[in-house]
């Protein structure tokens, strides 16, 4: 293998880069901070940096200042390179862009002071977070935790927190005190509500400090919206890194890879002196909640249905179970006739191009989507990704044939690997390993060991002989489903 250059990437080695690899359309140096990004990992430098990068050739204020509150994160690399990084784009043609959308990286150890400015800079409208959905510190009713470590933390140090949730209060109430205009704080996490969930977060936390002034300030002038993000971000290691720097000429220390498709709605609540996202491919909506119904009923529905009568039929992929005509078939025809008539529409959402593209997705050469990784968590994702269909279904008088398979399919998985003595990555596995560990085969027998289980089935769904009948034909017949 080829030894790569190792030659830095940064601002002064540009043009040392190979032809056809894109760069910034703008000069970095005339851009101005408008946006404050906590948790500037992968997944925001491939998706969010990506839609600013383009809008910057236009509009030079909405560079991003990265605030990284929980080391080690990217500062040895990103600083020596100038902020720069590389996305792989993966897809039939892998296609590489640098990214000069990020102007400043501060250390919430080392810069607190700077973060704090630049959070009370007018020019600063928004306010933006990829930390995961516990980096919200919520408790199991949505609501914000105080018994959080953390959160126990900020309220005895509010000026030097630890959670994201802090630092945005704290910047909140220091704008406040100098009479300015808030942020916009934007969820950019993949959580369904995350507007919902960012808000409540920081008034609960606003309320806890005893500041009723800033709590109903908050409550009142704020604006959280919800948005849907979409791109799968596979983690970067030394092989992207050394693909990436005999592809592109330069050696980068902190590149991205993705695949081709980018998806980003926002709730249409930004105001008039907002970033125009809709200008480079973002949806301003009314209806995220579409957005959010669309992405976890088609698209995470349909996988998690490759994933387990894929691994059943010995497949370890979602290309390698694709390239089963039968199971890709299969899966289409659940999205378009079962899926497709729980869903509502709202405007630039079409389904038909939707399903299109989730399918060409799931067929992508360049990327890899292990089967058992997306089957990990079943107990937690099969009810918001099939059973929510199935009961509108139910409700509807549409048939559920086909919207059965995937849960027979989860009992089957749940069954063989019991058997087999592996243990699944699930927040339920005891349980699990013991009821698939009791089963024998036949749904006569096995189906109200599962259904039994109310963290996964409702009692009114368990109860349902429609729903019984379809799943446990589907679970003695699994094969004949697929038809």
């Amino acid at each position: 293998m080829p030894t790569p250059p190792r030659t830095r990437l940064t601002q002064q080695n540009l043009g040392a880069l190979r032809a056809g690899v894109a760069v910034p359309a703008y000069d970095r140096s005339t851009t101005e901070v408008g946006i404050v990004h906590f948790g500037p990992g992968a997944f925001h430098r491939g998706h969010q940096a990506w839609y600013l990068d383009t809008l910057l050739a236009r509009d030079p204020r909405w560079a991003i200042c990265a605030a990284e509150i929980r080391p080690p994160g990217l500062a040895q690399a990103l600083i020596p390179q100038d902020l720069l990084y590389v996305v792989a784009e993966l897809d039939e043609r892998i296609r590489f862009r640098v990214i000069g959308s990020m102007k400043e990286y501060l250390l919430a150890s080392q810069d607190a002071d700077r973060i704090y400015a630049r959070l009370t800079q007018p020019q600063v409208k928004l306010v933006t977070l990829t930390i995961t959905e516990k980096g919200y510190c919520l408790d199991g009713n949505g609501e914000l935790d105080l018994q959080h470590p953390a959160i126990a933390y900020d309220l005895t140090h509010p000026t030097a927190p630890k959670s994201a949730i802090g630092w945005v209060t704290e910047g909140l109430a220091r704008r406040k005190a100098k009479g300015l205009a808030p942020f916009v704080a934007i969820s950019c996490d993949n959580v369904v509500g995350n507007g919902h969930k960012f808000r409540n977060a920081v008034l609960g936390l606003a309320q806890a400090r005893g500041d009723k002034e800033l709590a109903a300030w908050i409550a009142g002038e704020v604006r959280f919206p919800c948005t849907m993000v979409d791109s799968i971000t596979p983690a970067a290691d030394e092989a992207l890194k050394q693909k990436v720097a005999e592809s592109v000429g330069l050696y980068d220390d902190a590149p991205v890879q993705r695949e081709s498709f980018l998806q980003w709605a926002i709730e249409d609540v930004l105001g008039s002196d907002a970033p125009d996202l809709a200008s480079v491919g973002a949806s301003l909506t009314n209806d995220v909640e579409a957005y959010e119904q669309a992405k976890i009923r088609l698209l995470n529905g349909a996988h998690s249905t490759l994933a387990y009568a894929g691994l059943l039929a010995g497949y370890t992929s979602v290309g390698e179970a694709m390239n089963d005509t039968r199971l890709a078939g299969f899966v289409a025809r659940m999205m378009r006739e079962d899926i497709t008539p729980s869903l509502r529409g709202t405007r630039g959402l079409d389904f038909e191009n939707y399903i299109g593209a989730i399918l060409q997705r799931f067929r992508n050469p360049a990327l890899t989507h292990r089967l058992y990784q997306i089957a990990s968590d079943g107990s937690q994702k099969l009810p918001y990704r099939i059973l929510g269909t199935i009961t509108d279904a139910l409700s509807a008088g549409r048939p559920i044939r086909r919207l059965a398979v995937p849960v027979a399919a989860w009992m089957a998985f749940v069954v063989r690997e019991a058997k087999e003595g592996r243990a699944l990555n699930d927040p339920l596995a005891k349980m699990l390993a013991d009821v698939g560990g009791s089963c024998v085969g036949k749904a006569s027998a096995d189906l109200p060991r599962f259904l039994a289980l109310r963290e996964v089935f409702p009692a009114n769904l368990a109860k349902e002989p429609k729903f019984n009948s379809a799943v446990g034909a589907a679970y003695d017949n699994l094969d004949a489903f697929l038809d």
